[in-house]
């Protein structure tokens, strides 16, 4: 049976967003582009098969149009197959660690790689796995920052300051209140290292992540 291979390219409040599915789930997402031909080369990058343009995930393109419109949107609630065929058991237990935290939290590589039962000092590994993501958003690895809480690089379109820009906007989000429960909120102001809000702490920033320049 033929594998059909299918895209979707649509517009969002920050730009163009691509989908890239078969028939065995989602293959690739691009975040926002300022124009459709950019985000449907970026998408379909290094990509020889043959791929149709078609509505894909309808209700993934709501929820994403929603998330940058403003709105709380817990990705891990829709129904969403992902399609790891060719990952390394090692990749995938990284990232569906990673797609397990929250909108408006961060973990740094090192604990990453702890909660996935990855090896001490395995942090520079989680970092080539984060790089390689084919699912930004969805899988939020603008959310996996280094330990000295500098935000690091990021492989999306835009770089740093597209994964900057993502985490402001995930506070927004939650600052408007009733889509955490207390349980959530009762972790504001943890230490730095674990799975930890940005700008928790006090009024002094203590704790905050830090958007400086990035180092190698």
């Amino acid at each position: 049976m033929k594998n059909e291979i299918s895209y979707s390219i649509f517009k969002t409040d920050w730009g163009f967003f691509g989908l890239l599915a078969d028939d065995t789930g989602l293959l690739r997402t691009s975040l926002p582009s300022t124009t459709y031909d950019s985000a449907k080369n970026f998408l379909l990058r290094s990509f020889s098969k043959n791929a149709n343009e078609k509505s894909i995930y309808p209700h993934l393109q709501k929820a994403v149009i929603d998330y940058y419109n403003g709105i709380y949107v817990d990705f891990n609630k829709l129904d969403i197959t992902f399609n790891f065929e060719n990952l390394t058991d090692f990749s995938k237990r990284i990232l569906l660690a990673c797609k397990a935290i929250n909108i408006g939290k961060t973990i740094t590589y090192g604990n990453l790689a702890a909660r996935a039962g990855g090896a001490p000092g395995a942090a520079r590994a989680v970092g080539s796995v984060m790089a390689a993501n084919q699912w930004p958003l969805l899988i939020g690895c603008h959310r996996v920052i280094r330990a000295d809480g500098v935000i690091g690089r990021f492989s999306g379109e835009g770089g740093s300051s597209t994964k900057k820009r993502m985490l402001q906007h995930e506070q927004v989000l939650i600052s408007k209140g009733d889509k955490y429960d207390s349980h959530e909120k009762s972790r504001i102001g943890q230490r730095p290292g674990r799975d930890w809000p940005l700008f928790a702490g006090n009024k002094s920033g203590k704790h905050a992540v830090s958007f400086g320049p990035d180092r190698p």
